[in-house]
């Protein structure tokens, strides 16, 4: 089921939480909306429910504007943050539950239900768990049977909010890999949202980027990750550096530290210059920014190095862990890839 939001406005209460905002959903395809705290991406998940209705602008599943239905009408699996089980059912009632209120003239016999939930159980990993009650199990597996419950009502559209947001982090990483074996099998149109960058990038086919009630980019996980559109993407996707810079006859400077050259013609003047940790290279002195070793730590298999350029401007770096230096150790490094805005 492809879904199309189309000049969607929402306000509440006279604040607007988004802005004209557009978005294809392609049917099929896992899509991650990502963002910090208030960018709209709730926002946007309760709008393609039903849960919310747009103040102005369409919402479209398939050819048909469902911008007026309900979520009944819409056909959609919600899975929360907190699972929101009942606790007074065992597991197969739960999953059970979506068919077992449908209108008589469209919910299957008794037999039929058990077949699917069971079924679905085995899909999500939990077969033999069917007679346990929500507080018998971990939070991973209550999460994994609100997805079978979504997945029991076979949903036009799967909407998952935060789903992982209250687990640990290793039951995360592990439910991560196994939601995307699901959303591979199932073959769903799924619309994840997440404010973990890394969750997103390894989970989603294409990435909504949102700032402050807008769409910053939408594009897959290379382009988002490889060529972010604007200072705010480069800056929240991944770890980053910037510096303001100023470009004269090609030549790309911070301060008096000569940088790299740019082939953009006619580019001159201050530009934000950004960069990520691992895309650098150690160079000899006085072939590019030369800064003091403030702190370090260990991250993964690679030593984070803040240098301090002056002027105000700290930047980290990544440097092989067994590299030598201690507090206040001048180390000189260029950028081997970086990405240019305009200045401020």
């Amino acid at each position: 089921m492809d879904v199309r939001v189309t000049n969607v406005r929402k306000e509440f209460d006279r604040f607007p939480a988004l802005h004209d905002v557009s978005l294809d959903i392609h049917s099929g395809e896992l899509i991650a909306l990502l963002g910090p705290s208030g960018s709209g991406k709730t926002t946007l998940l309760r709008l393609i429910a039903g849960l919310e209705m747009p103040t102005t602008g369409r919402i479209y599943f398939g050819d048909t504007d469902a911008s007026e239905w309900t979520v009944q009408q819409r056909n959609i699996g919600f899975v929360f943050q907190h699972y929101a089980l009942f606790r007074h059912m065992t597991i197969l009632e739960n999953v059970s539950f979506g068919l077992k209120v449908r209108p008589r003239s469209t919910r299957p016999p008794a037999n039929e239900i058990r077949r699917r939930a069971m079924e679905l159980l085995d899909l999500v990993q939990l077969s033999g768990l069917e007679k346990r009650y929500p507080n018998q199990l971990s939070g991973g597996q209550r999460q994994r049977v609100a997805l079978a419950r979504a997945l029991a009502i076979e949903p036009a559209v799967l909407l998952l909010d935060e789903p992982f947001g209250a687990l640990d982090a290793q039951v995360r990483r592990e439910l991560r890999k196994w939601l995307r074996e699901i959303h591979d099998r199932t073959g769903h149109t799924t619309v994840f949202v997440t404010h973990d960058q890394e969750e997103a990038l390894e989970l989603s086919d294409r990435l909504c980027v949102m700032s402050q009630g807008k769409v910053e980019q939408v594009g897959t996980p290379d382009t988002i990750y490889d060529q972010p559109s604007s200072p705010f993407v480069f800056g929240f996707i991944g770890e980053s550096s910037q510096l303001p810079v100023t470009i004269a006859n090609g030549e790309i400077r911070y301060a008096d530290q000569p940088i790299g050259r740019t082939d953009e013609a006619g580019l001159s003047g201050p530009r934000q210059l950004f960069f990520r940790p691992h895309d650098v290279e150690l160079v000899e002195a006085g072939r590019g920014l030369s800064g003091a070793v403030r702190s370090s730590r260990r991250v993964g298999g690679t030593r984070r190095v803040e240098l301090d350029l002056g002027s105000d401007a700290l930047v980290e770096i990544d440097l092989p862990f067994d590299t030598a230096f201690g507090d206040q150790t001048d180390i000189t490094f260029r950028p081997r890839r970086w990405q240019m805005f305009p200045g401020r």
